[in-house]
């Protein structure tokens, strides 16, 4: 028995429809929240639980694989959860350690967005998580960009999204990758001084199944919001909203206030452990996610990829 075993579609959907609507209706009132909810619902419409896997990412490939030459459709918001990964990696296949306790786990999201929605995924997962996080009580976490969750400076949690083509009928997916200290206490000696466990902060266990249903429901909740605001910029497109009285993009506003990455110093690289290329200070967000610089010599410069590492003032 799986420690995520009892998690079902439909616990899921009345956590969402219950705990999830009743919070968001505290702080938003238009769009209404059972919009949103609407939306992005289709998260976790079914949900494999494993014992031990490789990598999730790697059997969503396969589930995807396996499917097309049944001559079959894969459920789009399929999550895939295992207690444990054997050979979990990270980006540029860098080794996760992902031990029983933690939730490791990937979605498979049918590629269905403009390209602008595409860049904002990771965000999507870094907020879901990050609420999730702050709904314990542990206030000091912060989303940085692109894809960490960070308690008090050590990584609580990591992202990985990917895009993946079906071999027969060539249908194009993303897999939303996610991996979060919850109650694993015990870190490699390379880590000991930069990970962190909700546990850990917590001075106690946390209960993963309710933090899974409330991961899962947050992102089928940002989820929403990412299709929501799709849909309200392809009605710009056709002009039925006046171009001058546009409120903020609602994922983007939620990261702002959720991440502590604009205005610090950072060392940035596409793989910053082994290729730093420069040092610079965060000056903003752009509406397609990516990140604004601004290096010493007064020089403005845009990434849309990469990895930023927080350096003291």
């Amino acid at each position: 028995m799986t420690a995520n075993n009892s998690l079902h579609p439909a616990s899921l959907q009345e956590y969402l429809w219950t705990r999830e609507l009743s919070e968001r209706k505290k702080s938003l009132r238009l769009p209404p929240p059972e919009t949103i909810l609407r939306y992005g619902a289709f998260v976790g419409s079914a949900i494999q639980c494993h014992s031990s896997l490789e990598r999730t990412m790697e059997h969503a490939r396969r589930h995807i694989t396996d499917a097309e030459s049944q001559g079959t459709s894969v459920i789009s918001g399929t999550v895939i959860l295992a207690d444990t990964l054997i050979h979990s990696k990270g980006r540029f296949a860098r080794s996760w350690h992902a031990p029983p306790g933690g939730l490791w786990g990937s979605m498979i999201l049918a590629d269905t967005f403009l390209t602008r929605a595409r860049t904002l995924l990771p965000l999507a997962l870094g907020i879901a998580c990050c609420e999730a996080v702050r709904g314990l009580g542990v206030h000091e976490a912060h989303v940085r960009w692109v894809n960490d969750v960070l308690v008090r400076g050590q990584k609580l949690a990591g992202f990985l999204v990917e895009s993946f083509r079906g071999p027969r009928y060539g249908e194009a997916f993303h897999l939303l990758g996610f991996g979060i200290n919850v109650n694993n206490n015990s870190f490699p000696a390379e880590l000991t001084d930069n990970a962190i466990s909700l546990s850990r902060i917590l001075d106690g266990p946390v209960s993963l199944p309710d933090f899974t249903l409330s991961f899962l429901a947050k992102l089928a909740w940002n989820i929403g919001l990412l299709c929501h605001e799709e849909e309200r910029e392809l009605h710009r497109w056709e002009g039925a909203e006046d171009q001058e009285n546009q409120t903020a993009h609602l994922l983007l506003d939620q990261w702002k206030k959720l991440s502590d990455t604009i205005g610090k110093k950072v060392l940035y690289g596409y793989d910053i452990q082994q290729k730093p290329l420069y040092e610079a200070v965060v000056t903003g967000i752009n509406s397609d996610g990516a990140i604004v610089m601004r290096l010493n010599d007064g020089t403005e410069i845009i990434e849309h990829s990469g990895e930023l590492q927080y350096l003291k003032a």
